[in-house]
């Protein structure tokens, strides 16, 4: 059986109906018994697959391609990016598990994006580099380096990549500095430091961060937010008073939402429908605007899913979220931080909101684990444990890396005492200067202390930041914090992050 994918090239091994429309280049097509290609032997496998990352494999290559790739390599999570299906492949030959008449592969080197950090593609290199009998080693790695596409200027972020079979140590290549040249879209100039050492899945040498265990004091803490899919399941708070005047009270249907811009911003002004556990007919009789609202705006969108459950079961969110919903159950108010943010920050949010997928939710209502989470022991542990991603490098807060294995301290009731204090005493202050200036965000505030730190002149609009953010304060409370959470360790207040994160794994272990 053949198909035309609309370019005018026709693919052989599918099976399905013809296309009847020859520009039709999304389709659904079954593969029968997928398995792995065969690669011609190789002493040196080198390359530079596609960047197409997990979430947008459906649509670059179809449903039937995608579903056909994942049961061949049912090893590759499913979250992974399409780049690693060559890097799972091209270690399964370098560690001598493809069929060879030579002396096999010797060893490989692929460029990916820098997303290769990220816990979703980090687990395809663990499976390598952790066999206790026959692993590989990373011996040549650049986690994060500029890639300026010549054809159309676009810059992204690459990660390279050079691994053998056995135990050894690599060379580890970080970019120290890096500028436009006269041509922008011929590349950047880069310096280069290096370290020697092993190498880890987080593409990091020193302490393994990576391969540190979740703990079970932490368990069931740690949630995403909610994904409501649907713009009209969002919407401002003069349109909750119209199709539900008791917007504002305990137990609404609507209740307040906040996303990573609010977070960011200070200003809870957006309500989101929330009509969980209610079927839809007890939705339509108890509240029948906004049942009608979500018929008119959800539905039609929601109609053309090709998930069936969203389909079928409109008027709820994509992602309910049972288990963020039963801790936050009683909870006053609760942690919250951005998934990928510039700048690592915790704050508080009321109890009665319900976050968004972009939001990392910690349930816990105490100022000494606010002040712990937003102390550099706890920041140089998730910049390490979560990777960075996209254009603007930033750091990824992910639950399972970043929270889970966290090794809290035990502080004594008076050192808890004094965290807490400062904990509060941080979270006033950044929302009573927000307050006072409604258009001061967090970001511009940690912009601002981040240039302080650094000793940089501090003029321009970062004078006004620093006036309206009270900065000197800011950075004075978390001197505070790093102090006070490093007695409660029991640490040295002047430890590097490198020292850190080796008394952090060894903690967690």
């Amino acid at each position: 059986v053949t198909r035309w994918d609309g370019i005018g090239t026709v693919l052989h091994g599918v099976t399905g109906d013809p296309v009847p429309d020859p520009q039709a280049r999304v389709q659904v097509w079954d593969y029968l018994k997928p398995k792995p290609a065969v690669w011609p032997e190789a002493t040196f496998i080198v390359g530079n697959p596609p960047f197409i990352g997990n979430k947008r494999m459906r649509e670059a290559l179809g449903d039937g391609y995608t579903e056909a790739i994942r049961k061949a390599y049912p090893k590759v999570p499913e979250s992974a990016d399409f780049v690693m299906y060559w890097w799972e492949k091209a270690a399964l030959a370098a560690r001598g598990f493809v069929a060879a008449k030579g002396k096999g592969t010797r060893r490989f080197g692929l460029i990916t994006t820098n997303s290769i950090t990220m816990v979703f593609n980090r687990k395809v290199l663990e499976g390598h580099l952790h066999d206790p009998k026959n692993p590989a080693s990373l011996i040549f790695a650049i986690p994060d380096h500029p890639w300026v596409d010549a054809g159309d200027g676009a810059a992204v972020r690459i990660g390279m990549t050079v691994a053998a079979k056995g135990r050894t140590e690599g060379r580890l290549l970080t970019v120290a500095t890096e500028a436009k040249t006269i041509d922008a879209n011929e590349g950047r100039d880069v310096s280069l430091d290096t370290q020697r050492g092993t190498i880890f899945a987080n593409l990091q040498v020193g302490s393994d961060v990576s391969g540190s265990q979740k703990l079970r004091s932490n368990h069931q803490l740690g949630f995403m937010g909610v994904i409501p899919h649907g713009e009209g399941m969002v919407v401002s708070e003069e349109r909750a008073q119209k199709i539900s005047p008791f917007a504002h009270l305990p137990n609404s249907l609507l209740r307040p939402y906040s996303n990573g811009k609010q977070l960011i911003s200070g200003q809870l002004n957006r309500y989101v429908i929330d009509a969980f556990p209610m079927t839809e007919a007890a939705l339509r009789d108890a509240a029948p605007s906004v049942y009608q609202w979500l018929l008119d705006t959800v539905k039609p969108i929601r109609a053309a899913n090709r998930d069936k459950d969203l389909r079928e079961k409109w008027w709820l969110h994509r992602r309910s979220n049972l288990d963020l919903r039963n801790a936050q159950e009683g909870l006053s108010r609760f942690i919250a931080t951005i998934e990928t943010s510039k700048h690592r920050t915790f704050s508080f949010l009321p109890g009665a909101v319900l976050p968004d997928q972009k939001l990392r939710v910690i349930a816990c209502a105490d100022g000494w684990i606010l002040s712990t989470l937003s102390s550099r022991f706890h920041v140089t542990w998730s910049d390490a444990a979560g990777g960075r991603l996209g254009v603007g490098n930033d750091p990824v807060y992910n639950g399972t890396r970043c929270f889970d294995p966290f090794p809290f301290p035990a502080p004594s009731d008076p050192q808890k005492a004094i965290l807490r204090q400062l904990g509060e005493d941080l979270d006033a202050h950044r929302k009573a200067r927000q307050a006072a200036h409604p258009k001061l965000t967090l970001t511009a505030m940690y912009n601002c202390l981040e240039k302080l730190r650094a000793n940089e002149r501090i003029e321009g609009r970062d004078r006004e930041t620093y006036d309206q953010g009270l900065i000197g304060i800011l950075r004075d409370l978390h001197d505070r914090i790093d102090a006070a959470v490093a007695q409660a360790y029991g640490w040295p207040g002047d430890l590097t992050d490198d020292q850190i994160l080796h008394r952090l794994v060894a903690l967690n272990r």
